[in-house]
């Protein structure tokens, strides 16, 4: 039997890792599926795997990348520390968790990195924002993260004003705002502050310029979508699923 891979998360309207796996195995004529699977809720997944038992590899990413956790049989030492998975290992029946996404996104934010990018605003605090912080963390880069309410860890966007803005240069965007097809949603910050000295990455690849990116590039920013970050990251978790 064919080996099956596929996405779990909800909604999946519009799955990058279907698109580009199917693409793959077509031009490296390998023998094996890819299909997303909407969660609604992660309780779903155990169930999953029952009825799928070809299954030799899972994708993660909205909202279950924290909440896959309990469910797993090992995490990763590293996707343990971050406290989110988004790729999933199946051997035997045996389920562990990975995070491929701090490859991803280490590989496509460093060539974009100066010496003035020392200070990061991190937008959205889910499991693709605990990826990120990780990879700053280990770069040196000091970060703040926005979230819509306060946490002990956190500010507001209400609390972003033109002096915060000015002397964070790099912004990072982790959560949904703006992707297809809420496209005319952005996150609320002060954007006239903004200069070339800013670099905008924005995790999100549909559109590939989001409200976020454009209004960034109208003042002079470096602006960087997730594309290369979700290419990467695939080829990362390929490479764990057939060790």
């Amino acid at each position: 039997m064919p080996a099956s891979y596929g996405l779990i998360g909800y909604p999946l309207a519009q799955s990058f890792s279907a698109a580009y796996f199917s693409k793959k195995f077509a031009a490296e004529h390998i023998d094996a599926s890819f299909e997303a699977f909407p969660l609604a809720d992660i309780k779903e997944f155990p169930a999953l795997l029952r009825e799928l038992p070809s299954l030799r590899g899972l994708s993660v990413t909205i909202p279950h990348k924290t909440s896959v956790i309990p469910f797993l049989d090992a995490v990763d030492s590293t996707a343990k520390e971050i406290g989110a998975v988004n790729s999933i290992c199946i051997k035997n029946g045996f389920t562990k968790g990975y995070n491929t996404d701090i490859i991803g996104f280490e590989q496509s934010l460093r060539p974009l990195l100066r010496s003035h990018h020392t200070h990061a605003l991190v937008l959205g605090t889910g499991g693709a924002s605990k990826a990120v912080c990780y990879v700053l963390k280990k770069l040196g880069i000091s970060y703040l993260k926005v979230s819509r309410s306060k946490r002990d860890d956190t500010i507001t966007y209400d609390e972003l004003n033109p002096a915060l803005i000015q002397s964070h240069t790099l912004i990072i965007n982790t959560s949904p705002l703006g992707m297809y097809p809420v496209v005319d949603a952005c996150p609320q910050l002060p954007y006239p502050s903004l200069g070339p000295q800013h670099l905008l990455y924005d995790l999100i690849y549909n559109p590939a310029e989001t409200k976020f990116l454009l209004s960034g590039k109208q003042y002079g920013a470096t602006i960087k979508n997730g594309l290369e970050m979700l290419e990467l990251q695939a080829e990362a978790s390929w490479k764990i699923w057939n060790e």
